[in-house]
């Protein structure tokens, strides 16, 4: 059922707003004395669920025993990300997830079903792993806290995602990355019925319904007006209900869909949220509907100083590279170092253009940042920082087309994560 709903493509939701609604939510649980929080990391901080947390413990109080930060595959929160993002949150209630070590397994989708959802792209079963702290906690509510918006692996983020990867294990999340790719990206971005959203569903209907779950949901994204980013939308319930609502608003927030190809597009990495093309390579699934063939994507990365997040995803991304569907494909047949990391695999596809449109990536020139050979050693054209911010300055570029003073139209994107762009002969509903 919906506990709480309130949004629109017009709302603007401060943090009053969103404590009304959350407390609205929590005054019709019962009984509820020990709480489990499971909200984004850092790499999500725009979601507000840093807020949503911090009032969780606001109204729980000590009865908010546990903070596990849905990390994936992701690195640990740093002390200083905790108390920005979280606010007054006691540090001593983060517990960091270990996704290769403290998970276990609640159910196995049987091959055939995932063989069915997929259109036979893939037949394996998948393992539905959660981390032990949400079996052995004895919680009386177990919060997943996110955003809601168009997504790479899984077609919209967020629901039981947050639950089946955020705290998932290493086949789990691998696997479920590898179904994605193998059905194709572009088929299920901005969709949330989509095979991998259909095999975390049959989980949840199966493995974890007694679980005491409940998603706070919100929905965020960039105003044009005045640049700045806008929670359009709180939603909090229990069931698929509360995620369809929230992908029905992201896709009139979130979604930007275009009268023609885009010839050119300048795209902007926070340093605070992007280190790494793990994370980065956003740039290149959110806007690959959109840019023509033959066009240009260029990347302003400052903090860029690494290719994966996990050492071990790291090093199979600087062995292999971003070369493409076919080679990595075959990368995959004869490697089992790629057949045990089907989920870095499925980064290889995913951050490929196959040859359609060129990616430039410009990391900074800091100690410690990617360097030209490296960039070029993973398949990516690279770009003089300090040049391409002279001629393609992000403080003077506005969201969406601009015209240069040569005359040259680029389409410029400040942060890939909140949003995802489409040729309108590209995108089927």
């Amino acid at each position: 059922m919906i506990y709480y709903e309130i949004g629109s493509t017009s709302h603007d939701l401060k943090k009053e707003d969103l404590k009304k609604g959350l407390f609205a939510a929590f005054e019709k649980l019962t009984d509820v004395n020990k709480v489990l929080a499971i909200p984004p990391d850092y790499t999500r901080l725009p979601s507000r669920a840093g807020d949503l947390t911090e009032l969780t413990w606001e109204y729980y109080g000590d009865k908010l025993t546990d903070v596990l930060p849905a990390l994936g595959t992701h690195s640990p929160m740093t002390k200083e990300q905790i108390h920005h993002m979280f606010g007054k949150l006691p540090e001593e209630l983060i517990r960091p997830h270990d996704w290769r070590n403290d998970v276990v397994t609640v159910g196995t989708v049987p091959a055939e079903f995932v063989k069915e959802v997929s259109d036979g792209a893939v037949e394996f079963p998948w393992p539905a792993q959660v981390n032990k702290l949400l079996l052995d906690g004895n919680f009386d509510l177990i919060l997943s806290i996110g955003q809601v918006v168009p997504h790479e692996v899984v077609g919209m983020a967020n629901y039981n995602k947050n639950i089946f990867v955020g705290t998932g294990g290493s086949e789990g999340i691998n696997k479920s990355h590898f179904i994605g790719a193998a059905y194709g990206m572009e088929r299920m971005m901005g969709h949330a019925d989509t095979p991998v959203r259909r095999v975390f569903n049959y989980a949840s209907d199966n493995f974890t319904q007694d679980l005491p779950i409940l998603y706070v949901q919100t929905v965020v994204g960039l105003d044009k007006a005045d640049g700045k980013i806008k929670c359009r939308g709180l939603f909090i319930g229990d069931d698929f209900e509360v995620f369809d609502k929230a992908a029905k608003l992201s896709l009139q927030v979130n979604f930007e869909m275009l009268d023609r190809p885009l010839k050119k597009v300048v795209v902007w990495l926070d340093p605070t949220e992007f280190k790494s093309t793990w994370l980065g390579n956003k740039s290149v699934y959110r806007t690959r509907m959109a840019i023509d063939d033959a066009g240009e994507l260029i990347v302003l990365a400052p903090a860029l100083k690494e290719f994966g997040e996990d050492k071990e995803i790291d090093r199979l991304i600087r062995k292999y590279g971003y070369f493409g569907t076919p080679t990595t494909l075959k990368a995959v047949d004869e490697n089992k170092e790629l057949q045990d990391n089907l989920g870095a695999a499925a980064h290889l596809i995913h951050g490929s253009s196959e040859g359609r449109f060129s990616i430039t990536y410009c990391p900074g020139k800091k100690e410690g940042n990617l360097t030209q050979q490296e960039i070029e050693s993973v398949g990516f054209i690279y770009g003089d920082f300090d040049e391409m911010t002279a001629k393609y300055n992000p403080e003077k570029l506005k969201d969406g087309f601009n015209i240069m003073p040569d005359g040259e139209e680029v389409f410029y994107i400040s942060n890939p994560a909140i949003g995802l762009w489409a040729f309108k002969d590209r995108f089927k509903y």
